[in-house]
């Protein structure tokens, strides 16, 4: 069974930065594509970062030039860096993983494994 576990989250000042992780598990495998999105309550989850299995990565346009995206060591972990917070980046974080074959572009993909959520909070 695909398990997901993200870690990282907790509260920052605007402009601080915080590192998010995530532990993927149950797929001997590489998943294609992971990503992390973000919800906050009344909108919509919203993808924030994707990358592929072959390191191409991808940003949604708010957080290209402080956030990155990076694989783990261990396989099947990714990390998110994210710098000069806002208080729009507050939110619930999710990580996210494909299930299934080779995947053109992460950042459309469909996915369909998830992880429970950290919260990040930023003070203004």
């Amino acid at each position: 069974q695909v398990q997901l576990v993200e870690s990282g989250g907790g509260s920052v000042q605007a402009g601080g930065s915080l590192r998010l992780s995530c532990v993927g598990s149950g797929r001997r495998d590489s998943f294609v594509c992971m990503a992390w999105f973000r919800q906050v309550p009344g909108k919509e989850r919203e993808r924030v970062a994707s990358i592929r299995s072959d390191g191409r990565s991808s940003y949604t346009d708010s957080v290209e030039g402080r956030f990155t995206i990076s694989k783990g060591n261990v396989k099947n972990t990714i990390d998110l860096q994210m710098n000069d917070l806002k208080a729009e980046d507050a939110a619930m974080y999710f990580c996210a993983a494909t299930v299934g074959g080779w995947k053109r572009d992460c950042s459309l993909a469909t996915y369909t494994a998830w992880g429970q959520g950290t919260q990040v909070t930023v003070s203004s």
